[in-house]
């Protein structure tokens, strides 16, 4: 009992005494509850009841909406990117180190206000594998990619219930950055084969992501050398996501352009998109070519490839014809995902 007691009053003091009062009555903002429900909703839809309903049905033509999708990501992440310039990077945070100012400021509250927008957009972003259930792409939807997509609204929680500004947002504002040129990308891709032409710059997309993280441990590993009043709790966060995104999108890298390894299932009018999204380009659901190395080498690159399947912001095979998708081999890994 004594436990349970502790534990019901360390809660109460983080939610109480440790929040930022701020987003007191902002949506979603109460408590943890509701963002987690969402998200166990969410793995529920994508692995039991959306794959049961679409069992006997055949695979919705969803190339309209998936424009319209993209287009919203890209007009939404430009606002976002703008309102953090003028409000903060721009002019007032310094990149050396900016305590989040918990003050009614108008120019803290609208980065605030920002932060929860972000946090919103990633359940904007659960679509990506309701698109893959509507349309029947069940090999595509990894449990390693469904649970990249429910953790990061919940860990984005808890940076908008105690830390909504100051050095963090610095990740938030770089990586919507990204999301303009990655959801234009994919914008051009969802349009058909006639756009293709316009995707030769899918290798640099990956290298920008790439430098995105660089930049971003760098930014909050400079912390832990100076004397600057940011929870270093959520310097470690950032430092070990940024990490951990730099060493998959490396590793892909390698595999699809210095290797040239290539998935043979995907058609050839969406190789542009599947260099840039799922990573499964080079490596099919983490089997390699046979002269690759044994034993511990091989399953290493085994669970290395199988991350970055479920890691990659977008999704590859996305936007495929649903009309190509008929093929024997289709249809098993289809029943077996089922």
């Amino acid at each position: 009992m004594s436990f349970i007691k502790n534990f019901v009053d360390g809660y109460n003091d983080l939610m109480i005494n440790r929040r930022d009062p701020r987003v007191d009555g902002w949506l979603f903002m109460g408590s943890p509850f509701p963002t987690l429900i969402m998200c166990s909703c969410y793995i529920y839809f994508v692995k039991s009841l959306g794959p049961r309903l679409m069992r006997d049905r055949k695979p919705f033509e969803l190339r309209g909406a998936i424009i319209v999708y993209n287009i919203i990501q890209v007009l939404a992440s430009i606002y976002l990117v703008y309102k953090g310039l003028v409000h903060a990077w721009l002019f007032r945070y310094s990149l050396r180190c900016q305590p989040v100012d918990y003050s009614d400021d108008p120019d803290e509250v609208i980065v605030a206000q920002m932060c929860w927008w972000y946090y919103f957009c990633k359940f904007t972003e659960f679509l990506d594998t309701v698109f893959f259930v509507l349309r029947k792409k069940f090999d595509q939807i990894t449990n390693l990619h469904v649970i990249h997509h429910s953790i990061m609204p919940a860990a984005c929680w808890w940076g908008v219930k105690f830390a909504a500004g100051g050095h963090g947002t610095f990740f938030g504002m770089l990586n919507t950055f990204v999301h303009i040129i990655m959801y234009t990308y994919y914008l051009f891709s969802s349009m058909g084969p006639k756009y293709q032409k316009y995707l030769w710059w899918k290798k640099h997309l990956t290298t920008m992501q790439m430098v995105q993280f660089v930049m971003v441990f760098l930014h909050s590993a400079q912390l832990f050398f100076i004397d600057c009043n940011y929870p270093k709790i959520l310097a470690y966060a950032m430092c070990f996501n940024a990490l951990m995104f730099l060493s998959l999108f490396s590793n892909f890298y390698i595999q699809a352009y210095i290797k040239r390894r290539r998935l043979p299932a995907i058609k050839k009018e969406d190789d542009a998109k599947a260099a840039v999204t799922n990573g499964k380009a080079n490596v099919a659901n983490g089997k390699t070519n046979d002269k690759e190395g044994r034993g511990v080498g091989k399953m290493i690159s085994n669970i290395m490839s199988n991350t970055t399947n479920a890691c990659y912001i977008g999704q590859n095979g996305l936007y495929q014809s649903n009309s190509k998708d008929k093929s024997n081999g289709t249809s098993k890994t289809q029943k077996k995902n089922l």
